[in-house]
Formats: structure tokens, C-alpha cells, sequence
């Protein structure tokens, strides 16, 4: 089986690593590049994977996956480049994997060997517990079987989709700032439980089940707005949340009663300036060219 590379054991890298041995990986088909001495050793320790240099991780990997902090990236490609172009004669082609938000597939480009196919993803932190959702966002010399290859290394950690790299500036705002959202929306909830009398204990177990009812509902409708032969998460329609509200709302009932006061005070703008905030964050900290 291919040999995959992760470079970078901070917790994207490893909740990818986790990921792939759940879904069936060897520990022998992995490998991770780290530096930080006590990552290392907590890695090799708990995960039995092989630790070692970015060159070495490098050097037999089929998929090289570029899992480090943004502002790390520059410390990092010249060790891939390097090893990719002295590797080029090899049978295998390397795909080479970028989760670091912000850095274009041309900024990879133009540093990896001619040709070289390269493949961004935008995962989300729910990816830590196999939830997430990645958007999978083609270079130029990427093909059809290389995102098919990548997504399903990252199907390992929740949902996959495509999208165009122009789109993942938005990607960024929506899924990956999303559950920082999601979360301050059930702090929110929780306090005003609180306020109306509940204990603390009482209003977290309320409000966080009623949030992960909710979504089982939805994505039990999403699945099955997926047409036959369809593109899984991408290929439903975007009406089944407003449907399941008009279910769960009786007309002059205290569904509608409270709704009312969410859309008075501006629910739906707040989150689109949000969502438009973080996307315009994302497209200022971009990496986009030498």
C-alpha cells in the first residue's frame, strides 16, 4: 500500500494519523516528520509510528502531507523540494497534500519539482473525533484520481467534498471557523437556560444534546436529498434546515415566539458578517506567492 507522510505532528497532523490507523492504515504505511522532542516521543509512543525527519518522511512517501502551521510552511518546503527532486526518478508519483490554510497550490508549485500534482484541504477541528469536513481544492497538475486518492485519506476523519481553491477562502469562514460559532452559540443557549432557572449541569446536557439531535436530523435529510450516483455531501440542496424549522414550529407557539426575537435581533446578519469577516481574515493571511 502507498506510503503516506505527514508532516507535522501538531493536532491536525495527528488527528489524520489517528484517522488512517482507525480506518485500517499499517503503522508500516506511515510516517510522520516532527521536531519537537516530546512530540516525537509522545507520537512513537502512542501511535507506534515511526518519527523522524522531514527528508526521511519525505524521501519513500507517495502522499506527502503538509501539516504544519501556515507561518511554518516556508521552514518546511525546502526539505520537501529538495527530497521530492531527487526522488523524481522513483516509479511512484508523489502527491503532495497542504492542509495549512492560506497557501496556494501556486505557491507550492513553483517550489516543488515541474509537475508536481498538489491538493489543498480545509479540514475542521470536529476532525479530531472524526467529525470533521474537508474541502478538497485541486492545483493545476492534479487530477481526477488524485482527489479521489486524497479523499479518501481525509474520509478517514469525517466528510469530503470539492470545491474550487478560489472558493476556499469561504471554506475557511463557513467549516472552519464554523465551530467556533457553533460553540458560542451553546454558550449563549446555556446561559439564557441558566438565567430561566436550570441548573448549569442541567442546561449543558440539554443544550447539547438537543445541538447534536439536531444535526443527526438534518444529516439524515441531507443524505437523503444526495441524488443516486451523487457527490455524497456536495450533491445535497441547502432547503432541508429550513424545512426541519417549519416541522418543529407551531404557527403562534413558543417555537415561533422565540424565533421571532432571534430574527429581531438580527440573527441571520450577525452571521453573515461573521462569515464574511472570516473569509476576508483568510484572503489578508494568505501565502500566494514567493
Amino acid at each position: 500500500m502507498a506510503r503516506i507522510a505527514i508532516i507535522g505532528g501538531g493536532s491536525i497532523g495527528e488527528a489524520l494519523l489517528a484517522g488512517l490507523l482507525r480506518a485500517g492504515r499499517q503503522v508500516k504505511d506511515l510516517v510522520v516528520a516532527e521536531k519537537d522532542p516530546s512530540r516525537v516521543k509522545y507520537l512513537a509512543d502512542k501511535y507506534g509510528v515511526l518519527v523522524t525527519t522531514v527528508a526521511d518522511a519525505v524521501d519513500t512517501a507517495t502522499y506527502v502531507v503538509i501539516a504544519v502551521k501556515p507561518s511554518d510552511v516556508q521552514n518546511v518546503i525546502g526539505d520537501i523540494a529538495d527530497t521530492a527532486a531527487k526522488a523524481e526518478s522513483d516509479a511512484a508519483e508523489q502527491v503532495f497534500v497542504s492542509v495549512a490554510a492560506g497557501v496556494t497550490a501556486a505557491y507550492y508549485e513553483n517550489k516543488l519539482p515541474a509537475g508536481s500534482p498538489v491538493v489543498r484541504v480545509m479540514p475542521n477541528a470536529p476532525m479530531l473525533v472524526g467529525g470533521g469536513v474537508s474541502a478538497l481544492a485541486p492545483g493545476r497538475f492534479a487530477t481526477a484520481e488524485h482527489l479521489k486518492e486524497v479523499a479518501a485519506l481525509f474520509d478517514a476523519v469525517g466528510g469530503v467534498l470539492t470545491v474550487a481553491e478560489s472558493q476556499l477562502d469561504a471554506v475557511t469562514a463557513v467549516s472552519g471557523s464554523g465551530p467556533a460559532y457553533f460553540f458560542l452559540m451553546v454558550e449563549a443557549l446555556v446561559d439564557a437556560a441558566v438565567e430561566s432557572g436550570l441548573s448549569r449541569p442541567a442546561a449543558t446536557a440539554l443544550v447539547v444534546q438537543t445541538m447534536a439531535g439536531s444535526a443527526a436530523m438534518l444529516l439524515e435529510r441531507l443524505d437523503e436529498a444526495t441524488p443516486a450516483g451523487g457527490q455524497g455531501m456536495g450533491g445535497a440542496t441547502d432547503t432541508s434546515a429550513a424545512q426541519l424549522r417549519a416541522v418543529v414550529t407551531s404557527p403562534g407557539g413558543t417555537t415561533a415566539a422565540g424565533l421571532r426575537e432571534l430574527e429581531r435581533g438580527g440573527l441571520r446578519a450577525a452571521v453573515a458578517n461573521a462569515v464574511e469577516a472570516a473569509k476576508r481574515r483568510s484572503e489578508q493571511l494568505g501565502i500566494t506567492s514567493e
